[in-house]
């Protein structure tokens, strides 16, 4: 198991009395505390932050750093479920509410960065699990991380549902100056019942597409994915045309839409859910996602060609120049303009996943 990688250190004095876990090796205390009701925190102390994309990935992007392991946001798609079951933990509630907190990652980071034979590739944060979800309010990794990477002369992008990036965009404006950066925000519910339904733990649209602003408005770029786009739920014209409305006026530097997929983990906690909220669409489903995780290629053409219109009408249109292809958790998508740390321009740019694009693997 990986936990036998983790090491023991102190307890927080602020934290009600830990649980029992001693299924997990290496860890440093297990918490509750009534600031997060229902969310348990396994803190560990990490031997290591850098994670190494496998060889064999067409991602742009050869490191990540995973502050955090499974999610308070809940999305019930969520692609990165499965990966709690390498830990021997729930993917469905558990991943939920289950929180492995890695709380030296800044020490270990800089430690890293610091090695000779470190070259100072982009490092990619939020390929996983949200850096900004409800467990940084408590914990205040990122400013660590941040400064670790920035003062190091490491390119970072970061990629979030969390409105709580806000909190550190001074910082993050002047890491801006040291290396070059990039921020993604995803977004893609517009309906408040369906949003509440699939992403409860999330700040709303809304405050997302603030959130958007305030970026731009701090003089950074910010790619927004339009994702997951679902089948006949958030498919509609009148949907996306508000989706990508909302988003052009918010100031994106660049705009990706992709469908839903279903990875094992995300899949079945989705198919529960869609057998108990819209049982008349599990056959649908069931013939769309019936050979994989993707969508065919004959959606992702109606929904391309659907889409276009709505892309020209929002000044969206399509650019292909220097658009870097492949997106965690999609692996036929493409990086929106802005996401990645090279330094974007500020004439948005919008990209809808092809279907004669090749698989990438992560």
């Amino acid at each position: 198991m990986r936990w036998q990688t983790q090491t023991l250190a102190a307890v927080d004095d602020g934290a009600l009395p830990g649980l029992a876990a001693a299924s997990i090796p290496g860890l440093q205390r297990t918490v509750r505390t009534p600031e997060f009701a229902g969310v348990t925190f396994h803190e560990v102390r990490a031997r290591s932050a850098l994670n190494a994309v496998p060889a064999g990935s067409a991602m742009p992007f050869r490191w990540t750093v995973n502050p955090y392991r499974g999610c308070s946001h809940a999305c019930v798609y969520c692609f990165a479920r499965g990966t709690h079951a390498y830990l021997d933990l729930d993917t469905g509630e558990g991943f939920d509410r289950e929180v492995v907190v890695k709380t030296n990652v800044a020490e270990v980071l800089r430690r890293e960065l610091g090695r000779a034979s470190w070259e100072r590739e982009h490092v990619a944060l939020g390929t996983n699990t949200d850096p900004y979800q409800r467990a940084e309010g408590r914990y205040r990794l990122m400013p660590g991380v941040v400064e670790a990477l920035a003062s190091s002369g490491t390119p970072f992008s970061v990629l979030t549902k969390g409105t709580l990036l806000a909190r550190d965009l001074p910082q993050l404006a002047r890491a801006a100056g040291q290396v070059p950066v990039g921020i993604g925000v995803s977004l893609a519910i517009w309906d408040d019942d369906l949003h509440q339904a699939l992403e409860p733990g999330t700040p709303s649209p809304r405050a997302r597409l603030e959130l958007v602003r305030r970026v731009r408005d701090a003089g950074l770029p910010c790619g927004v994915f339009v994702a997951p786009v679902l089948p006949w739920l958030t498919d509609t014209v009148e949907h996306l045309d508000e989706a990508l409305g909302r988003v052009a006026e918010a100031g994106a530097t660049g705009v990706t839409v992709l469908p839903l997929h279903l990875r094992p983990g995300a899949r079945e906690w989705f198919w529960a859910w869609l057998e108990r909220t819209h049982p008349r669409l599990v056959p649908r489903y069931a013939r769309l996602y019936g050979r994989g995780a993707y969508v065919p290629p004959h959606y992702r053409s109606w929904l391309q060609e659907r889409l276009a219109p709505l892309l020209a009408r929002h000044g969206l249109d399509r650019q292909h120049g220097g658009v870097a292809r492949g997106v965690p958790g999609d692996d036929e998508g493409a990086f929106p303009a802005g996401s990645l740390p090279t330094g974007a321009g500020r004439r948005p740019q919008a990209v809808v996943a092809e279907p004669e694009q090749l698989p990438l693997a992560l």
